[in-house]
């Protein structure tokens, strides 16, 4: 290194961890920004919510936030990107550390209660997603997402590839599902609401049902047994 290249570096430097300072310091700002809106959705709608309240309640100014986010629109796509983000990490970690006998009954009982749970980020995605249907698009996604690591689990657990008919329903399910969920959290039809765990009993009932997955589930050995059983010979009346 000559002595001039050596001077620039020297200089250089010090600006460079300036800006990593400054980079690190702006995204614990925007993440708390999302994290407070987050918080306050508990309380209030989305709409209800000025820039004013949500950055004085994160501890920072009006400027602050205008900084990270142009407008309170763009604030919701961040949310809506760590709400995709969240739904991947915890999926992953539920197909790989659930058992397939508990494996259905986890993944709708842990999605119900996320989305009663943030019921109120969830109704102003649902309305926003009317206006702008390409708003849809990541949720949509994560639905053919979900469906396709049912559908890998199901096929290795009856050791066969499934049939046409057999993955369609498990893809209606899924969206019966999630229909179910959405439905409920923007108009709440009743007579079940997602708080009630009787409402998750039933949407487990209803997939199974819908899916046909007692029968695709069914390890490979016990479907041949079941195919093997020799048929009953019928009763012969007794005279009398």
């Amino acid at each position: 290194m000559t002595d001039q290249t050596r001077r620039v570096a020297e200089k250089a430097a010090p600006a460079s961890a300036e800006l990593r300072i400054r980079q690190k310091r702006g995204q614990v700002t925007y993440d708390a920004l999302i994290d407070t809106a987050f918080a306050m959705l508990e309380e209030k709608e989305f709409d209800d919510i000025s820039v004013a309240e949500l950055a004085q309640r994160a501890g920072y100014s009006v400027g602050a936030f205008y900084a990270r986010f142009r407008s309170k629109d763009e604030l919701f796509e961040a949310m809506v990107q760590r709400h995709v983000q969240n739904r991947r990490e915890v999926r992953q970690r539920q197909f790989s550390s659930t058992d397939d006998a508990a494996l259905l009954r986890e993944l709708l009982d842990e999605t119900v209660h996320y989305y009663w749970g943030r019921r109120r980020f969830w109704r102003a995605a649902l309305i926003r997603s009317i206006r702008d249907p390409e708003f849809w698009a990541p949720m949509r996604t994560l639905s053919h997402e979900f469906a396709d690591a049912l559908l890998a689990r199901f096929a290795a657990r009856a050791g066969r590839a499934l049939t046409r008919p057999e993955e369609a329903n498990v893809r209606f399910a899924v969206q019966l599902a999630f229909g179910l969920i959405n439905n409920t959290i923007l108009n709440r039809p009743g007579p079940f609401f997602l708080e009630q765990e009787l409402f998750i009993d039933n949407l487990v009932r209803a997939f199974k049902l819908v899916s046909g997955y007692d029968e695709i589930a069914k390890p490979r050995d016990e479907t041949a047994r079941d195919v093997a059983k020799p048929a009953r010979a019928p009763r012969r009346r007794k005279r009398g």
